[in-house]
């Protein structure tokens, strides 16, 4: 038996949101543009088995996502399970969500066990909530946003166009020298992942605002829908000179582009301490909680 992974591109696109779309899921990994884009770094691919999509690791662990797609759930997973074993290998699957592993424990009643990591969950927010900023707990975020307009009387708000794509993947350059990215691998792999999105922006069908200072871009922002009724955030870049940019486009990416979504995925803040504390004082609604499955006794 053998599963292989395929590296994503460009050409995959169709396929993999024909079987990303049976995926009940707010998760942020969940979409096309960051499995594509993300593939490189964290040397993922996917395949079809039964008729569902998995992603899983092309080098080093052997681990899966939870297959989506109209196949048979427990069909496929117990393939999956035969391939490991068959590898020598433990069967594992990651970014496992509370909802996917209730589906799984029914499946596989007490023979599946999850360690959830707090690091990688997801931030989810009230999209109209990071709009208006209104009532107490926002005080703070709206003196920030004040702050920005008596300081920057001159600011503009604007979807990213063909028009001004350019412009902000200069500042996306211009960020990347000020903020240390060649010295640090992570940071690295991060900018370049924005900076592909910027570049194949309308490929991916992303949306992006950008927030203008003395008629440069300060600041931009790129998310995609991912289910029914969530925008997931995939960028966030400002300068950190221009006080209250984040802030502000933090919120007025919210009021444009958060338009018809109910809530806003933020994404996870891999355990840094003040990216923490930043994404907890928007007051997430909830968290998406995803964790590792292993076995528990052999089937």
């Amino acid at each position: 038996m053998e599963i292989n992974l395929k590296r994503p591109e460009l050409e995959d696109r169709t396929q993999i949101n024909y079987y990303l779309n049976y995926a009940d899921t707010r998760s942020c990994e969940m979409t096309f543009a960051n499995s594509y884009l993300w593939s490189r770094h964290y040397d993922t691919g996917f395949a079809i088995v039964e008729d569902m999509l998995v992603f899983g690791y092309t080098s080093g662990t052997t681990s899966f996502t939870v297959p989506a797609g109209p196949g048979d759930l427990k069909k496929t997973i117990d393939i999956l399970m035969a391939y490991c074993q068959e590898k020598g290998t433990p069967f594992q699957l990651h970014n496992v969500t509370r909802k996917d592993f209730d589906r799984l424990e029914e499946l596989y009643p007490g023979m599946l066990t999850i360690a959830y990591e707090r690091d990688y969950a997801d931030y989810v927010y009230e999209t109209e909530k990071l709009a208006r900023l209104s009532g107490k707990k926002y005080h703070s975020k709206k003196n920030h946003i004040n702050k920005f307009k008596a300081l920057y009387p001159d600011w503009s708000y604007e979807p990213i166009t063909k028009d001004n794509i350019e412009e902000c993947f200069q500042m996306g350059l211009r960020w990347r020298e000020l903020n240390g990215c060649e010295e640090d691998e992570e940071k690295h792999a991060e900018i370049c992942v924005a900076l592909n999105f910027l570049r194949l922006f309308e490929e991916l069908e992303m949306r992006g605002g950008a927030l203008r200072v003395n008629g440069k871009i300060a600041a931009f922002t790129i998310g995609e829908p991912v289910g029914k009724d969530t925008l997931v955030v995939h960028i966030e870049k400002a300068f950190a000179d221009i006080q209250g940019a984040y802030t502000m486009i933090n919120q007025q990416f919210a009021e444009h582009e958060g338009n018809g979504f109910m809530y806003l995925n933020r994404e996870e803040d891999m355990g840094e301490e003040g990216l923490r504390q930043a994404k907890m004082s928007y007051k997430p609604v909830f968290l998406i909680e995803k964790g590792v499955v292993r076995r528990t006794s052999l089937l």
